[in-house]
């Protein structure tokens, strides 16, 4: 058994050699992150020995760092920019360019938490307003190579919206299954793209547990099943891009949001990364990861000092996080662990607080996940977890326009007539001080 049917299974010869565009082809195999043992790239995701997850195995021996340097700095404004990083032989053309987002420096929420040096990472400027246009445009591509010709996902939202715009643009004929509880939102900024989009009745966890059944009966590359190990791989971009807009340096500090756990484990590995070429001096930050209180199997065995996250089921508002059991789960809590960070749980009225505490001070309207990611940051600058001294990023996931009813009726609107009167009357202001207003 390799975690997927032989109707699935496809595989691909590469060699360790000079690249089409001068790079060295860096990509070895798959990795078992728990045994080792090592298989070729093909469409698998779990170890046929010990069933763990299964990562892409990378030599960076070749790599000299002032020349990697120079052919990023020159490269396209995407995360082709780091072809070097990423599992490909030849950088693959993406009909959807994702990445090169802002860090957006944050002076007023810096000042309002009592932090020095405070950067937001801003994933909503990606094509389809989320991270997971990183991902997708790592495993489409792949799936591609790997000559499948249907790609799907299981969702909670982002990663359908993604997945169906990319599949579009690449021409290729896509499945989407999310929970039929979806926000309205990302369900209608899914269907728009002519994908065939199903719905299914329960939780994601129930929707991954399909899409993991159907990846061994289908000749379809399930971006976060059977190709997994390389979708995975598009989160250290993040990582690469943050790095190289603090002009080759790393944070002190990250807050990251966590669902399955693999945008946080892989965000560190790409710092890890570059330190490991030669590209970074600076040691690996402090990884601090966020979580809903309705879904928060990592926040809890962190707590609990347990390497095991227990499944739980979600109950928040927070949807796009909302995996009850985690797959890199018992990862991000070794990660915070070894980084000197931590993993908290906010509550949903927290979140709702964050994301207006996010929008009055920069300007950036985030989604629950990204009122979770600032409702701890919050937390930790409030505990005093944060050194006044440290730079710290915030990682912003997704787009606020995406979670519209986490925010009704958290602020007035003044309705008037026409007229003068009723303006000042309605919002209590005085006429004779117009002027000074």
């Amino acid at each position: 058994m390799n975690g997927l049917g032989d109707v699935a299974k496809r595989s691909i010869s590469l060699r360790h050699d000079i690249r089409d565009d001068g790079g060295f082809f860096v990509v070895e195999a798959l990795r078992c992150k728990e045994c080792g043992k090592r298989y070729p790239l093909e469409a698998r995701f779990s170890c046929e020995e010990c069933w763990g997850p299964l990562e892409v195995a990378y030599d960076f021996s070749d790599l000299d760092a002032e020349s990697v340097r120079r052919k990023i700095q020159a490269g396209p404004a995407s995360i082709w920019r780091y072809a070097d990083f990423l599992p490909f032989e030849t950088r693959p053309r993406s009909a959807l360019p994702t990445g090169m987002t802002p860090l957006v420096r944050a002076d007023r929420l810096a000042e309002r938490l009592g932090i020095r040096e405070l950067w937001v990472k801003n994933d909503a400027a990606n094509p389809t307003h989320s991270f997971k246009d990183r991902v997708v445009s790592v495993a489409i591509p792949k799936a591609q190579e790997l000559g499948f010709e249907v790609v799907a996902c299981a969702s909670t939202g982002n990663l359908a919206n993604a997945v169906a715009a990319h599949a579009a643009a690449a021409g290729l004929q896509s499945y989407v299954f999310v929970p039929a509880d979806l926000e309205e939102q990302k369900i209608l900024a899914t269907g728009v793209y002519g994908t065939r989009l199903v719905a299914v009745r329960g939780n994601y966890d129930a929707v991954n547990r399909l899409c993991t059944q159907l990846s061994g009966e289908r000749d379809w590359a399930f971006v976060n099943v059977n190709v997994r190990p390389y979708y995975a791989e598009g989160s250290k971009t993040v990582a690469f891009e943050v790095a190289e807009q603090l002009g080759f340096e790393a944070p002190d500090r990250v807050v990251v949001p966590i669902a399955s756990g693999s945008l946080f484990t892989k965000i560190a590995r790409g710092f890890e990364e570059w330190r490991e070429v030669g590209l970074l001096d600076d040691a690996v930050p402090v990884m601090n990861g966020a979580q809903a209180e309705g879904c928060s199997p990592v926040a809890q065995a962190y707590e609990a000092e347990r390497d095991v996250c227990q499944p739980v089921k979600p109950d928040t508002i927070a949807k796009s996080l909302a995996i009850g059991d985690p797959a890199d789960g018992p990862y991000a809590v070794e990660l915070a662990r070894r980084s000197g960070g931590g993993i908290d749980a906010v509550t949903d009225d927290e979140i709702r607080e964050g994301i207006r505490l996010l929008a009055e001070t920069t300007g950036i309207f985030t989604e629950t996940a990204g009122g979770v990611t600032t409702a701890v940051l919050r937390k930790l600058a409030e505990r005093g977890d944060i050194d006044p001294d440290e730079r710290v990023v915030l990682v912003i996931t997704g787009e606020g326009l995406k979670t519209l009813d986490a925010v009704r009726g958290s602020f007035a609107v003044h309705e008037i007539d026409a007229t003068t009167s009723s303006f000042e009357e309605t919002l209590g202001l005085d006429h004779a001080a117009a002027g000074a207003v």
